[in-house]
């Protein structure tokens, strides 16, 4: 299988590596729910409303928002992540400017009114990534989406806003056994239609731009963190209700996030990828 890149056939990700505790981390995926700027609240409650209000009082308070919400996680965010956090906010505040990976659904597995799982095609498209390592699965994925978001706010050739899509998604290693999985995450953003001709190149060397060819994937969506002991449940649990799991690639699945990893009832799936 080839490791050579971040692809959805399972291939490993470049770039990356080390501990990157160093380095300004970040929290969101889609909205920023409501916590308290005082305490870090688990509850999830909030809306888009009263993050729209803490960007009007200025970047100081936003930043600050911010990293009470990432402290959750153990993760830092420097100051240096205040413009990024704003453009995101500001450009983020309607779900029409979020542009979802186009796909076509090619069958759909239900029982009793219950969806058990989808098996879609994605089509071929370029792909931003970066591998990351470290202590923890959320730990690698708010720091490698701090720098995947970096390249979307103007951290790249045309030094513009690229636009979000959704969802952003994690390659996830295991062992053969699915009971372990590697500190290895790649964390991959899709380049929006109007780039995807000629992607803007990221000004992060660590950051691969890659094709990722057409793939079939299975995918079953979950709600609630995502951490090492959940990824391997959904892994074990859409392992038993596919017909045929050895169609798939063995050893590395995605984690698709719709909502933002702070939110305590986040909207995830598990995606297998069949293989080529």
């Amino acid at each position: 299988m080839d490791r050579g890149g971040c692809q959805m056939n399972g291939g490993g990700g470049g770039g990356g590596g080390g501990n990157h505790t160093d380095q300004p981390g970040m929290i969101t995926l889609e909205d920023l729910e409501s916590f308290s700027e005082d305490q870090l609240s688990d509850s999830g409650n909030g809306s888009l409303e009263e993050e729209a209000e803490i960007m009007e009082e200025g970047d100081d308070r936003l930043l600050h928002y911010w990293q009470d919400v990432a402290r959750g996680h153990q993760v830092e965010v420097s100051e240096d992540m205040a413009e990024p956090i704003q453009q995101l906010t500001s450009n983020n505040q309607g779900r029409s400017h979020r542009e979802h990976i186009p796909f076509t659904l090619l069958a759909r597995k239900e029982k009793c009114g219950e969806l058990l799982y989808e098996k879609r095609q994605y089509e071929k498209g370029h792909w931003a990534c970066i591998t990351m390592r470290e202590d923890t699965y959320e730990q690698s994925i708010c720091y490698g989406f701090m720098r995947i978001m970096r390249y979307i706010c103007q951290q790249n050739s045309l030094e513009d806003y690229l636009g979000m899509t959704l969802p952003i998604v994690t390659v996830v290693r295991t062992d053969e056994t699915h009971s372990v999985v590697s500190n290895d995450v790649t964390v991959a953003y899709f380049l929006p239609a109007e780039h995807q001709a000629q992607p803007p190149q990221p000004t992060d060397s660590e950051i691969v731009l890659e094709i990722w060819p057409a793939t079939t994937v299975y995918t079953r969506p979950f709600t609630g963190p995502t951490n090492e002991v959940t990824i391997i449940d959904q892994i074990n649990a859409l392992a038993e209700l596919l017909d045929s799991p050895g169609v798939c690639v063995n050893d590395s699945f995605i984690v698709a996030g719709y909502t933002n990893p702070a939110h305590s009832n986040r909207q995830n799936e598990i995606w297998f990828l069949e293989r080529p």
